[in-house]
């Protein structure tokens, strides 16, 4: 017993240490974080896959799209400050009737061709785009691949500390710590972050002299045309479109200050 005891409390010993040295503040927030990846790392990988999508998926040919998005782009950026650590800022357009964006580590933002029609203004993708430039400002890839690292550290401890149960108990708790890690842990801070990216994002596009008023119009026409029911927020990786739209009315003082300080600092786009 105290051999199975001894290892037990020394994996949660260096599980702890290992927390703790990978936990940060994060500048923008104040919320602690954690990052266990050098970012340098993660944007040679997302520069990898985002070479790798760009090879697979088929790239907008029309000049309207690209022009508008690198325009939109790099002055959000600019406004920003945000360095992409590891990398630089890359805008492309994917041909793709999806209504979605992404962002990378190393700065490498996609648009689809579905938001990119969606969108009836330069302000609301102005909008998605601060929103994307801030996840990676926020480090939010980082994040969660350490979190997923946490969190199968924490299903090896349990694999560790069941293994003398028998098959159908110990097949029970590693079902329980598995939705324990998604539904505790893992989908919460995806909510959180897109929430954060939200708001950081909005902040973000208004410096950069585009109407904040367009995220608003831009999630309430995602709401009218979204297909079926969505499910239950708890089981999602994003808000759901009522909160977010609620959320970023509560936003919205803080956001017009911004933006009219930087029209009349810079003028409308």
């Amino acid at each position: 017993m105290l051999q199975q005891i001894v290892p037990l409390r020394l994996c949660a010993l260096l599980a702890l240490v290992a927390v703790m040295q990978g936990c940060i503040t994060v500048p923008e927030t104040g919320r602690r974080a954690l990052r266990f990846m050098p970012e340098q790392q993660l944007a040679e990988i997302a520069s990898s896959q985002f070479s790798e999508m760009k090879r697979e998926m088929p790239v907008s040919s029309d000049p309207a799209y690209t022009e508008r998005l690198n325009r939109i782009g790099e002055r959000v950026a600019r406004a920003s400050g945000v360095d992409p650590v590891g990398g630089a800022w890359e805008f492309v357009v994917f041909e793709d009737e999806a209504v979605n964006a992404f962002a990378m580590p190393g700065g490498k933002v996609g648009f689809y061709t579905g938001l990119m029609d969606l969108a009836e203004s330069d302000d609301e993708i102005a909008a998605v785009m601060g929103h994307e430039i801030a996840h990676v400002g926020l480090r939010h890839g980082n994040e969660r691949v350490s979190q997923a690292m946490a969190a199968q550290v924490a299903t090896m401890g349990a694999h560790y500390a069941t293994r003398d149960m028998e098959d159908q108990t110990q097949t029970a708790v590693m079902v329980a710590v598995g939705l324990g890690a998604q539904l505790g842990v893992l989908l919460p801070y995806s909510r959180l972050h897109e929430s954060e990216a939200d708001r950081i994002g909005l902040l973000y596009s208004a410096r950069a002299g585009y109407d904040p008023r367009a995220a608003v119009t831009f999630w309430e026409r995602m709401e009218s045309q979204a297909e079926g029911g969505a499910p239950p927020e708890f089981l999602s990786t994003h808000p759901s479109h009522g909160r977010r739209i609620a959320d970023l009315h509560e936003m919205m003082p803080e956001a017009i200050a911004e933006y009219e300080q930087a029209v009349e600092k810079l003028g409308r786009p």
